[in-house]
């Protein structure tokens, strides 16, 4: 199903704040420093392309009934690791010392081969490495928390071609044979909730020339933003309610 009007009209608006957001970044590195940094580094060194969507999201919740106050979104976003001392999360929800969700919102726009590899190694340790830290007991009393992911892929030549996996001494399991970087996010994404190291995913793709104008498209149904949000509210209310 798809999303309602109105929710379609504010993730528009999420999609072209990133886009914008990207170039007013590039323009102004470029004017402070006299030359711009190699390939799209200008705009990915500035950070905050992602606040449209944070922002969106936090805004739901409290809509839905969550006191802002237990939003974190810029200042204590930190949580214990297992394998570390601490990681930084893009979005927490802390109510009453109990951490309720956490989440994470990625990005990537060029450098598909280089940068897909550490997408993929971020995801599944940061899920990793939370759980580590829940079963050890770091977020006592909590109950288990909600655990999202989601990324925003450029839509482009680089991400839409058919990509040769290398099999030096064994065969990669069929499902990725040829397929391309956008192919291979979704697999990702489907499998980390499959496994459940993320309770939902949202998986968006957008290029410049139309995301600037608020277009996108979503190429798997069980990784929709709907499906995403709505994952996310009715945990959140079930527990708000449960008070």
């Amino acid at each position: 199903m798809s999303l309602n009007p109105e929710l379609r009209r504010r993730l528009q608006g999420a999609i072209k704040n990133f886009w914008n957001t990207r170039e007013t970044q590039a323009l102004k590195q470029g004017a402070k420093s006299g030359s711009k940094d190699a390939g799209a580094r200008s705009a990915v060194t500035g950070g905050a392309q992602m606040n449209g969507f944070i922002d969106l999201v936090r805004d739901l919740l409290c809509e839905s009934g969550l006191p802002k106050a237990h939003v974190y979104c810029e200042k204590y976003v930190e949580l214990p690791g297992w394998y570390r001392p601490e990681k930084k999360w893009d979005l927490l929800i802390v109510s009453d010392g109990k951490l309720l969700a956490a989440i994470e919102f990625k990005s990537q726009v060029g450098s598909f081969g280089n940068n897909y590899n550490n997408r993929t190694e971020e995801a599944i340790g940061s899920a990793s490495d939370i759980w580590a830290a829940y079963r050890e007991g770091a977020f006592k009393p909590s109950a288990r928390p909600w655990l999202g992911y989601l990324i925003l892929l450029e839509e482009a030549p680089g991400s839409m071609s058919p990509v040769r996996a290398r099999e030096p001494h064994f065969k990669v399991f069929p499902e990725f044979k040829d397929a391309t970087y956008a192919r291979r996010y979704e697999i990702l994404l489907t499998k980390l909730v499959r496994e459940r190291l993320y309770d939902a995913a949202c998986f968006l793709m957008s290029n410049e020339a139309d995301g600037a104008k608020g277009r996108y498209s979503e190429p798997a149904p069980e990784l929709s933003f709907r499906n995403f949000v709505e994952s996310l509210l009715a945990r959140v209310i079930a527990v708000a309610k449960s008070r």
